[in-house]
């Protein structure tokens, strides 16, 4: 007597804010475009629009979550490390940018299409909105106690100013990387360090040997 053969079905699939964020990322780069639409990105890659609606309220949100998720990725990669508890201010930074853009390098491909790309210079900080409210949150954490100040006033205001230096030094940054041709990004992790040294010769009023060097540094990229 013959057998039934049991169909099985296959396993339903998983989705989760970071599923449905890799799913868009890979939709960009092979469409050169955003989805049209929530209904039709749901409907290619198999799940339902009140499955995206439990973590996503549209498209955008997806694009806006890209970098912070990145971030958060980078910040829980710091905080698996058995050195994170007693790393400084500085060195927490310093590890912060090497894991960072070690992520983005990872995703180099979706992060020129998003930010390079993009010809509206406006659209691309929109892009990083969200993730520079948790990068400037991030720095208030690792930089707490940092500022040696009596007056709350002032120490407010420099620690604002430090916040937002930290953001334009990132942005700085990125736009290096993103233009950098060097093997491995070699000179992306020079720029980094030297920066950073930098910063916090500027901050500690120390001598200005590495400003200067970090100076000649950028004239020296920037006539080639």
């Amino acid at each position: 007597m013959a057998t039934k053969i049991r169909e099985i079905a296959a396993p339903p699939r998983e989705i989760s804010a970071d599923k449905i964020t890799e799913l868009f990322m890979h939709y960009c780069l092979e469409n050169h475009k955003k989805p049209e639409s929530v209904y039709l990105f749901c409907k290619q890659n198999g799940f339902t629009e009140k499955e995206f609606y439990n973590y996503f309220s549209s498209i955008d949100a997806i694009e806006k979550s890209v970098f912070v998720s990145f971030h958060k990725l980078a910040v829980a990669l710091i905080n698996q490390s058995d050195d994170a508890a007693i790393l400084g201010f500085r060195d927490k930074l310093l590890t912060y940018y090497y894991t960072y853009f070690e992520i983005l390098t990872a995703n180099r491909s979706y992060v020129v299409f998003a930010l390079k790309e993009e010809k509206n210079k406006l659209q691309s900080l929109i892009k990083l909105k969200e993730f520079r409210t948790q990068f400037k949150s991030f720095i208030a954490a690792i930089s707490e106690g940092y500022l040696k100040v009596k007056s709350e006033r002032i120490r407010k205001a420099q620690q604002d100013a430090l916040e937002e230096g930290a953001w334009i030094q990132f942005m700085v940054t990125l736009k290096f990387w993103l233009d950098d041709e060097s093997i491995g990004f070699e000179k992306t992790d020079l720029f980094i360090e030297k920066s950073i040294r930098a910063t916090f010769d500027l901050i500690d009023t120390t001598p200005l040997e590495s400003v200067i060097d970090f100076g000649k540094f950028l004239i020296k990229e920037k006539l080639k």
